[in-house]
């Protein structure tokens, strides 16, 4: 059943394990460590629009980031079976990402709002926008005619997306963020102060020099050794795609709570 109002620290706890948000999740261990290896390997479609260079070429390197970070299991000799989240490192997580909120809610900065994955975390970015748009926040408004190779970049409910044959599309790709920042260039409007996001959206916005905050998956390595490395402010580990997107509401609930906008 749901947590009706704003859960513990205790009781979210308790809501990721049960829901496999966090704990033992759905992503098996040796797909977790193809995405590591790829990211090693130079894959840049698992760089989710960061650059990288040569810094991450060793993937025992990106399986230690994964082990201090999100909590996946730190022996390179573990291959197959079941991985994890640590519910605990998310929640640190989520008050690290409350506290860049709180910072743009005092400041009435101008927000942008994305996600390459909006069967999942569509509402959790919704709601973070009325939330911070309540506050006095800009909710930054795409430049209309976006596209990219996958689609047409679109907005709904304040949240960019990608758009293909009329189906809001998964993507891990850093371009449908870049044709918003540099579309906002060509316009002569100011870019966000912060994005908030996940995928190749936040890791293209850190990229360019924006404020980036987001979430991701146990196998999406890129946008934790960003946040290791200061281009991105804070990442949030958790299942970015469970059974039913509701289990999601104790979390956007704690994280406005913990950034003082409930």
């Amino acid at each position: 059943m749901p947590i009706p109002g704003t859960p513990s620290r205790t009781q979210l706890v308790d809501h990721l394990v049960r829901t496999r948000i966090a704990g033992d999740v759905a992503t098996p261990r040796e797909n977790n460590l193809s995405h590591y290896r790829r990211l090693a390997n130079g894959d840049r479609n698992f760089w989710f629009g960061l650059e990288l260079g040569d810094r991450w070429a060793d993937e025992q390197d990106v399986l230690a980031v994964m082990a201090e970070r999100v909590g996946v299991n730190d022996d390179p000799e573990y291959r197959y079976g079941q991985d994890t989240i640590d519910p605990e490192l998310t929640v640190d997580a989520l008050e690290r990402m409350a506290a860049r909120l709180r910072k743009a809610a005092e400041g009435r900065q101008r927000v942008l709002f994305a996600t390459g994955h909006p069967g999942g975390l569509l509402d959790v970015h919704r709601a973070t926008a009325a939330a911070l748009r309540a506050a006095g926040c800009e909710i930054v408004v795409i430049p209309d005619g976006l596209q990219t190779d996958e689609g047409y970049v679109m907005q709904f409910a304040d949240v960019a997306v990608l758009e293909h044959g009329a189906t809001l599309w998964h993507t891990h790709s850093g371009e449908p963020m870049r044709a918003v920042l540099h579309g906002l260039e060509r316009a002569g409007r100011p870019l966000p102060d912060l994005v908030v996001a996940d995928h190749g959206w936040a890791g293209y916005a850190g990229q360019h020099g924006v404020d980036s905050v987001g979430y991701a998956d146990c196998n999406d390595p890129a946008l934790f050794v960003a946040e290791c490395e200061g281009t991105l402010q804070a990442v949030v580990p958790l299942d970015d795609h469970v059974v039913s997107p509701r289990h999601y509401d104790p979390v956007t609930a704690y994280l406005l709570t913990a950034a003082g906008l409930e």
